[in-house]
């Protein structure tokens, strides 16, 4: 093969883009769970590179990028809420993404918050987060509980 023939081909191929890799939903829905059960809940924040991307891209609008960041602030909420929980009450996932609905609440008997969680993953950690919650109210017009 001549020269112009062998760079004519290593042009051609680094033009392809690499493949996909398909995220395992089932690996990245285990992956949101342990991550709420331990990071969260069990306080572990020493764990936040076993579940979050170095450069994590935070669209919640109280919160910088980044996993150290997200440590530091879920490790100075559980000193001032000590007892906090998130209660997994739904969990799914499509490609890239996982929804987790739960029910989060500061101390034990407190109606909490009902959160969306939206998690994508990359290469085996969260690599984007988006949430939205809203107060648990004591009723509501179809009598079903929002979480």
């Amino acid at each position: 093969m001549t020269a112009a023939v062998s760079a004519a081909a290593t042009t051609a191929a680094a033009a392809v883009p690499a493949a996909v890799v398909p995220t395992d939903t089932a690996a990245a829905r285990a992956l949101v769970q342990d991550y709420l059960e331990t990071f969260w809940n069990q306080g572990r924040t020493d764990l936040a590179d076993r579940y979050l991307a170095e450069d994590l891209l935070q669209h919640n609008p109280n919160l910088p990028d980044g996993r150290a960041p997200l440590a530091e602030f879920v490790a100075g909420l559980r000193g001032q809420l000590p007892e906090l929980r998130f209660e997994l009450r739904r969990l799914a996932a499509e490609g890239d993404l996982v929804f987790a609905h739960s029910h989060f609440t500061a101390a034990p008997g407190d109606s909490g918050r009902s959160v969306v969680d939206v998690f994508r993953i990359a290469d085996g950690l969260i690599a984007e987060h988006w949430d939205l919650d809203e107060a648990v109210p004591e009723s509501t017009a179809s009598g079903r509980p929002v979480v």
